[in-house]
Formats: C-alpha cells, sequence, structure tokens
C-alpha cells in the first residue's frame, strides 16, 4: 500500500471481551476475518486497466459481449478439485471446512491472456472457487462474487461468509476468484515481511520537511520493489482486465449471463463489465457502492467524510451509555477530541504493541479505521483506545494489521499489494507533494481524525512505475438487465451518496436503488431481513425491487 487509504476490502466485524493485555493475533484476527470486506472500499477504490486496450474498450469494442480471448481459452474444460491450504499471498491458513450439509469447496485454475491486445500471447493463471448448488434441479447457473479491496481474495472471501448465502445456493453455484494480481492468481509483490512491518508503521502525516522527504522516500521505495518483483505484470492488473476475465468466465463456466454479486469495490468492478457487456449482465447485485462519478481525489475526500461519520455514530453510542462507556469526555465531541488527542500523542512516541513492536500513529489510526466497517466492532474500537490511553497498543495494533493483511505469523497477504497496483493503474492522478499540501486544509476540515492520513495519501501513486489509464471508470450500460443498488446510509468507506450516483450513472432503467438506513460497510449481511429478502428475491425469483426501496 503506497498510500495511506482504507482498502474495502478488508475484514469487518468483532467483539470486545476480556481485557486484552497480551493480545494473541491469532484470536482478534480469526475474529476479523468474520466478518465482511470492503473493504475499502471507496475512496481510493478506483478501477480502470494498464495498458492502451482499455481506451480500444471505452470506445466500444467488446461492447457486443464477445470475449477478446481466443477459442481455445473460452473452450477450456475447468479441473476442479479439492481445495489446497490458502497460499501466503491470500492470508495462509487452512483449506476451507465444507458447508453446512456437507458440501465440500472446489477450487480450479482458469487461462486468461495477460494483454488482451495480444489474447494468443502470454497468459495468466486465475484461481476460482466453487461450491455446488444445493438443489441441481432448480439451479439457474453461477453466482459470482467479487468482495472487493480491490485486492481481496475471493477464494479465501468466499468460504469465510459462505454459510451467509446458503439461501443463494438453493439455485446457484457459488463461485468466486483472486483477481489477477491477487492471491493464486499471479499475486502482487513489492517487498518481504519485516520491511512491510516498519514500512507500515512509518510516518504517514508527515509535520516538516525532513518528515516529507522520509514520506516521499518511502513511496519510492515501495513502488521500486513492486516493479523490481513484478513488473512484468503490473500493466495488466487493473479492472477492465478483471472484466474481461469475469466475461472470460462466465464463458468457460458455460453461462448464458454473468449473475454476479459484487461488494465495495466490486461494485466498481460489476459497473465496467456492464459496460463492456451489458448484453451478458443477469441478476446481478451491487452491495457497499463506489461512486463511478468521482476522481480518486474526490472518493477520497468522500471516504475521509464517511469515516467521520462513522467515528461520530460511534461516540454518539458511547456517550449514550453513560457511565458504561470507557472513554473520557460526555459528549461525542469530547470523545473525539480525545481520539485527536491520543493521535497527537502517539505522532511524537509510540507505545508498546505487542511481540516487540509499537502502536504509532499511523497504525493506530489504521485500526480505528478497520474499526468503523461494523457496528459490532466498535465494543473492540472502545476497549482499543481505553488501552492505548493507558499505554498497551496491542488490540489497536492487531487492528490495523487485519487492515494491512498480517497474520498471527507476522506473514502479510497481498491485499495492500495488488490495492495499490490496481488503483495506480486505473487512475490518471498524479499529485506532486506541492499540490498534495495544498489540498490538506479541505481534508482536515472535513475530518479532524482522517483528513490528514487521507489527504497524504494523494501522494500515493506519484511514484508508480506505470501509468494510470483514466479519471473516473465508464459504466454505462444501456440494454443491461436490471442491476440491484443498495446503499447503506452509515457507511463509512462506501458513502451512501455513491448508490445514487452508480444508479444515474448505469443509466436509465438499469439501476435499482435500495436504501439501507444502517451502521458498517455493507448491508447484505447487516442483519436486515427486509434488505435480504430484496436480495433473494431478485437473485432467487427475479423479482426486481420497487426502485427507491427503504429498509431500516
Amino acid at each position: 500500500m503506497p498510500m495511506p487509504s482504507f482498502s474495502a476490502s478488508t475484514p469487518t466485524a468483532g467483539r470486545r471481551r476480556p481485557a486484552l493485555t497480551a493480545v494473541t493475533a491469532v484470536a482478534v484476527a480469526t475474529l476479523l476475518a468474520a466478518a465482511g470486506c470492503s473493504g475499502s472500499d471507496s475512496g481510493s477504490d478506483s478501477g480502470d486497466q494498464g495498458g492502451q486496450n482499455s481506451r480500444n474498450d471505452q470506445d466500444g469494442q467488446n461492447r457486443a459481449g464477445k470475449s477478446a480471448a481466443p477459442k481455445d481459452l473460452t473452450s477450456q474444460k475447468l479441473d476442479w478439485k479439492a481445495c489446497p491450504t490458502p497460499s501466503a499471498a491470500e492470508g495462509g491458513g487452512t483449506a476451507p471446512s465444507p458447508l453446512p450439509g456437507g458440501t465440500k469447496w472446489e477450487c480450479a485454475t482458469m487461462t486468461a491472456p495477460l494483454d488482451y491486445a495480444k489474447p494468443k500471447g502470454a497468459t495468466i493463471p486465475l484461481a476460482l472457487i466453487r461450491a455446488k448448488t444445493s438443489d441441481p434441479g432448480k439451479r439457474i447457473g453461477s453466482l459470482v462474487f467479487n468482495f472487493g479491496g480491490p485486492g481481496g481474495s475471493g477464494v479465501t472471501g468466499l468460504p469465510s461468509f459462505g454459510k451467509d448465502y446458503e439461501k443463494l445456493r438453493t439455485r446457484y453455484d457459488l463461485v468466486s476468484f483472486d483477481p489477477r494480481g491477487v492471491g493464486r492468481s499471479e499475486p502482487v509483490e513489492c517487498k518481504d515481511d519485516k520491511q512491510l512491518d516498519a514500512y507500515y508503521a512509518r510516518d504517514m502525516t508527515p509535520d516538516d520537511s525532513a518528515e516529507e522527504k522520509s514520506y516521499v522516500d518511502g513511496l519510492k521505495w515501495y513502488a521500486g520493489g513492486c516493479e523490481q518483483k513484478s513488473g512484468k505484470e503490473l500493466p495488466f492488473v487493473g479492472t477492465v482486465n478483471a472484466a474481461r476475465d469475469m466475461e472470460l468466465m462466465r464463458q468457460v463456466l458455460g453461462d448464458d449471463k454473468l449473475n454476479y454479486f459484487g461488494i465495495s469495490y466490486g461494485t466498481e468492478l460489476g459497473g465496467v463489465y456492464a459496460h463492456l457487456y451489458p448484453k451478458s449482465v443477469g441478476r446481478t447485485v451491487f452491495d457497499a457502492v463506489v461512486d463511478p462519478t468521482e476522481s480518486s481525489e474526490q472518493g477520497s475526500l468522500g471516504q475521509a467524510k464517511g469515516f467521520q461519520l462513522a467515528l461520530t455514530n460511534f461516540a454518539k453510542d458511547c456517550v449514550s451509555r453513560g457511565d458504561a462507556c470507557t472513554l473520557p469526555g460526555s459528549t461525542p465531541q469530547e470523545i473525539q477530541n480525545f481520539v485527536v488527542g491520543l493521535l497527537d500523542r502517539l505522532d511524537k512516541k509510540p507505545i508498546n504493541g505487542f511481540g516487540g513492536r509499537q502502536l504509532t500513529e499511523t497504525q493506530a489510526t489504521n485500526g480505528i479505521a478497520q474499526a468503523l466497517y461494523s457496528k459490532e466492532y466498535w465494543p473492540l474500537l472502545e476497549q482499543g483506545l481505553d488501552e492505548a490511553d493507558g499505554g498497551s497498543g496491542a488490540l489497536l495494533l492487531v487492528l490495523s494489521d487485519a487492515m494491512n493483511g498480517r497474520n498471527e505469523k507476522g506473514r502479510y497477504s497481498n491485499i495492500q499489494a495488488a490495492n495499490a497496483a490496481v488503483n495506480c493503474v486505473d487512475s490518471k492522478q498524479r499529485y506532486t507533494l506541492a499540490q498534495t499540501k495544498a489540498k490538506l486544509a479541505e481534508f482536515r476540515k472535513v475530518s479532524p481524525v482522517f483528513g490528514d492520513f487521507l489527504g497524504w495519501g494523494l501522494l500515493g501513486c506519484s511514484e508508480w512505475p506505470v501509468p494510470g489509464e483514466w479519471d473516473k471508470p465508464d459504466v454505462s450500460a444501456p440494454g443491461a438487465a436490471p442491476i440491484l443498488v443498495i446503499g447503506n446510509t452509515g457507511d463509512p468507506a462506501t458513502p451512501y451518496e455513491g448508490a445514487r450516483a452508480m444508479v444515474k450513472a448505469l443509466g436509465k432503467g438499469v439501476g435499482v436503488e435500495l436504501t439501507y438506513e444502517g451502521q458498517g460497510h455493507g448491508a447484505y449481511n447487516s442483519g436486515s431481513t427486509c434488505v435480504q429478502n430484496a436480495v433473494n428475491g431478485y437473485l432467487l425469483d427475479g423479482k426486481v425491487p420497487k426502485n427507491g426501496t427503504v429498509c431500516k
């Protein structure tokens, strides 16, 4: 992650209980992994592919819904087998357990062109996972998931949430994948684990010229590592190529239409797919929606507002519990002031974390953001802030590790490397130091807690070795089937306004808006029966909800 940004695909849920004075990363990491993905996404989420052939697609080369892949790839047969243990790039761990009822997960590798402009040239392996339908007689086809990021592994993500989608499995094979550059799909690599420990601890909100130089030097160092280790694939890991891969996947899976469930960044990927292949769009749901009309700068500013709103809601909840709230302050503003003061103290002097590591201001900010992805995290956030105030940064450090993809063994997945690679090959914007500093006041005004962090993040792609491709993704999809677009009013990572913008951008008669008045990143897994009934009714029975439906 060369930029301070909150990936929209990181684990998101949690609960608080006994004091974690000697916190174990595995316990909290397991807790966090049970939640939903963002991930991120949102402010730093963007989406298009590097390489000049993406421009051709924007001009309509593939709008007829035909894949650019040669016949030997569109007709390939997948060899489904028992899933292996997750790779280090996927985050490690154990092979996925069977679903309730005993259905086992199966994995396969699909071959795709590395460069669709040269479809008979070099190829890239894409890792897939599926659980076959529980009722073959009522099977519609495959339902493909992308849980966000960019950079999130679908091969590990889908089994984590598999039980949440059991109703959908009555009519679909549940399918997900590691997009190109992610997990087992030729992962982007940049630095080793020890180097990343130091990199993620560094000061990402410089206060003087010396710290500014150190920050910029760090961006150069990180980007140089990505180019050295993954330079050949970096131009080809963007969102347009991932959308092309999904069209190839549709054909290889034998589906007439792509039935799709995109979450967070997955909504942007789905929107780009719908633009390129409108006639291939099947029953599709977008949840936790990235605003496709915003530039990366606007998205980052929106994310600062979103996380600030979530922090305010957290503070209001804490205050409402009176003496049961362990944080100092009798008003939400006083709690926010406490958080700002804590971060200022950490900027001057980090505190002990765990395993010989310290909690820095950067990691604390990251950990706070991680805990705001879900209301279920709020007790953990309260505990982590309280303990940090007392000198123990363990819990906030573990939350930060979860955001960055670090497991209990100190190994990093490649979620943040892939996140950087996709974002920087997608977005044209390249800010100078002077331009970034000129924007900081606006960011700080929007969020006293997250503004500096996300404002400095504008520099994130400045040293990237591959040029960006667009200002904003084109998701217009005239003639596509209805796409159900769900916005959550309390979503910190993909603010609610993005859903309405996506509906408008998809075009008349395509986007169908549904509002969930709740907290957290995403709506389907929030526990709202109203949202689940609307989604299930569309995906299972083809019943499109009324545009403007509101769930509380």
